[in-house]
């Protein structure tokens, strides 16, 4: 990808928007997929997660019934409501979380707000925002608990958009004190440096960047990763998705040195989550075993406190 592409790749909104877009300028609609569940077994981790544990990246879908998917989803999927999500969090020991508003739900955020609004201030949200949101609009999801909105940069996401829109929408936020949540392609961290560095507010990367362990540490897309991490204050890093960077399959264990890496480069600014209820993934894996890789990627246990407590209590402003 060069410089013009990833310009241009930028511009897009959440995987809605995309879509929309899309479809808006002729595009030739394709066959909607139907992604899996999860694993409706998850174990009881070995691993006890500290007090006050957050997962800091995770979804519920639904009820459809009541919090309709988009017309322009682009992948259909079964409920994954708040009732099931509870009952996950209890059984791996998880205190908080942030709730990622996912594009089946497009730029409809009720779903989040209203699971907020039910936490007795146990979680927050990030949400899918597009650039035809009033500073109203935005003020009173801010107030209801979300904490930054997710810019989805895949192709099986959706099309592209317009940078005008982009750089609105990540102004608007920044007032608002939200920081910028952005899941790119494997390998194209590099291209995208220069734009996230000159973002006005913080920024997370999703899913260790789409690292890709079948290609090694030495991998050119995962070093530019440690580069940015390393040099601006502004990126953190999400250690989610081990099952994605994954080339060996369950247990993961070839991605954990990926995590450690990434931990160990700058442990202030990284943040676990378990990615619940896993959409579109190859291998699906079992929430408890993902729990239990912890211990191998941050055997310290001051780090773990800063990973799995301190860090999000920080960014997402716990009280």
């Amino acid at each position: 990808m060069n410089r013009r592409e990833c310009l241009h790749l930028l511009t897009g909104l959440a995987g809605a928007s995309f879509a929309s877009e899309a479809r808006a300028q002729g595009a030739e609609p394709k066959a909607m997929p139907t992604i899996a569940p999860p694993d409706p077994n998850p174990k009881v981790p070995s691993f006890k997660l500290p007090a006050k544990s957050c997962d800091s990246h995770t979804h519920i879908f639904g009820p459809a019934s009541r919090y309709p998917f988009a017309s322009n989803r682009p992948y259909n999927t079964a409920d994954a409501p708040l009732e099931a999500f509870r009952t996950l969090h209890e059984k791996i020991g998880v205190e908080r979380c942030v709730i990622v508003n996912a594009t089946v739900h497009g730029t409809d955020n009720r779903v989040v707000v209203d699971a907020i609004a039910q936490s007795e201030g146990a979680y927050k949200g990030i949400a899918n925002v597009s650039d035809e949101m009033t500073e109203q609009e935005l003020a009173a999801l801010d107030k209801g608990g979300i904490r930054g909105c997710r810019f989805a940069f895949l192709k099986r996401l959706g099309g592209v958009g317009d940078m005008a829109k982009f750089q609105r929408i990540v102004h608007q936020v920044a007032e608002l004190g939200w920081h910028v949540d952005v899941y790119f392609e494997p390998g194209t961290i590099a291209e995208f440096a220069p734009i996230l560095t000159a973002l006005p507010t913080p920024y997370v990367i999703d899913h260790m960047g789409t690292a890709q362990a079948g290609k090694g540490l030495d991998d050119p897309g995962f070093t530019a990763l440690l580069d940015l991490q390393k040099k601006d204050e502004k990126c953190w890093v999400k250690i989610t998705g081990l099952e994605r960077a994954s080339a060996a399959g369950k247990p993961f264990h070839d991605a954990v040195p990926f995590a450690k890496a990434l931990i160990d480069n700058a442990p202030d600014r990284v943040i676990w989550g378990t990615d619940w209820p896993h959409p579109n993934v190859r291998v699906m894996p079992n929430d408890g075993e993902i729990v239990d890789l912890i211990p191998l990627y941050a055997p310290d246990p001051a780090v773990r406190q800063k990973l799995l407590v301190d860090n999000p209590a920080r960014l997402f402003r716990f009280g």
